[in-house]
């Protein structure tokens, strides 16, 4: 950009800013411009009086006091013009009407194009009707009166004026609403992407929780588990112990891994942050193996068509974590000596994951207040609308089943 042009975009932006301040200390403090306004008209007007009006009248012989009320009629109701333009108007038009009917032909006359520009600019459209009502009886009683020349050339060329001022005025308005409601549209813009953002930042804090529950919760149950079955073995079989003891191991550097995945992925500052794959229905076998592992028997059957085609990944980790979320209640909450059993149903219409347990009929949900297992499986269910249905079974022990369709994406 050249010197001339930063020179005159700088002054551009200095005219803009002083017309703003003026437009906002008129908006705050209408009274000083207005008054200064009508000041300056009547002295206008005043000084028209003086004599200077012979130079254009029809009758001179007109009375002087006469032209200095007209005068001061056609100006002094300026100071209202913004607040009711119309009776200001009115005013104007009755002493405009005595102008041409004395002859007098005041140059003031014309000061009515100021009330008649704000009725265009802040009144109805139907005002302008009542507007030209007022301002055509001045100008045909001069016509008929004191004709000049045709009658065409002394009418018209004043309603040619009218009409361009009542025509500014609308403009201007036009261009004022315009102005107003981009600013309204950007400010509800502006509004919605606030609320937008804060949804997205809710809904990711509900992401990362089931996420940390799912991974922390369910290791640590597991862990739980091979503690104490270590524990118990310690005295009778310390192999056993050892076993335990290196599950227990293999289990904490697995949550540990998987929770530095996920916090690296939070961190603002890592742009390399590791990605793996998300679990997948081929990691169950992996997954039950270790529930196993924790001292909880789990029978794994898969049933019906295969696998193909495939499920969106997504939805293959939705399955994932409804089970491990199920096995994980039912290592907390079935006591010992507990059976699990998992289902896998494939049919071309949809996947049905059906897990159940053998623990006491009484075996009570988790507490309320701590239910953040069973609300997470809901939300990952209804994310493919799917559908998702526990409660206690009548032998017996609980039962979670979960419905995915195989043609449904995310809502």
């Amino acid at each position: 950009m050249t010197t001339e042009a930063t020179a005159t975009t700088g002054l551009s932006r200095s005219i803009q800013h002083l017309l703003a301040r003026a437009r906002a200390f008129d908006a705050r403090r209408p009274w000083p411009w207005d008054a200064a306004v009508t000041l300056l008209w009547t002295a206008a007007a005043l000084v028209d009086a003086s004599g200077g009006w012979r130079n254009t009248a029809p009758d001179p012989s007109v009375p002087a006091w006469l032209v200095a009320t007209l005068s001061l009629a056609l100006t002094l109701p300026l100071y209202r013009r913004r607040r009711q333009p119309l009776a200001v108007l009115t005013v104007m038009a009755c002493a405009a009407l005595v102008s041409a009917a004395s002859g007098a032909f005041l140059q003031a006359g014309y000061l009515q194009l100021i009330p008649l520009f704000q009725i265009a600019l802040v009144r109805p459209p139907r005002a302008l009707l009542w507007a030209f009502a007022l301002l055509l009886p001045p100008l045909l009683t001069g016509a008929v009166r004191f004709p000049r020349g045709s009658w065409d050339q002394h009418v018209v060329p004043t309603l040619w004026a009218y009409a361009l001022v009542a025509l500014l005025g609308i403009a201007v308005r036009s261009r004022k609403d315009h102005t107003a409601a981009l600013v309204d549209r950007a400010r509800r813009l502006e509004v919605e992407r606030d609320q937008e953002v804060r949804l997205a930042a809710a809904a990711e804090r509900t992401r990362i929780a089931r996420e940390m529950h799912d991974i922390i919760g369910h290791n640590l149950s597991v862990i739980t588990g091979l503690a104490d079955g270590g524990r118990y073995a310690a005295a009778k079989n310390p192999e056993r112990a050892a076993q335990a003891l290196d599950a227990i191991g293999t289990t904490s550097r697995e949550a540990l891994a998987e929770l530095r995945r996920l916090l690296g992925v939070l961190r603002d500052d890592e742009q390399e942050a590791a990605r793996d794959p998300q679990p997948t229905l081929a990691d169950l076998d992996t997954l039950i193996t270790g529930v196993r592992k924790a001292g909880l028997p789990v029978r794994f059957d898969q049933d019906g068509d295969s696998p193909a085609p495939t499920l969106p990944p997504g939805a293959q980790l939705t399955v994932y974590r409804v089970v491990q979320e199920a096995l994980t209640n039912t290592l907390k909450h079935a006591g010992g000596g507990a059976r699990a059993t998992v289902l896998l149903t494939h049919t071309p219409r949809e996947v049905r994951a059906e897990i159940t347990d053998t623990g006491p009929a009484a075996s009570p949900p988790p507490p309320s207040g701590q239910g953040q297992g069973l609300t997470g499986m809901r939300e990952r269910a209804a994310l493919y609308d799917g559908t998702l249905d526990t409660g206690p079974l009548p032998t017996g022990g609980w039962l979670v089943r979960l419905r995915l369709p195989r043609e449904g994406s995310p809502s």
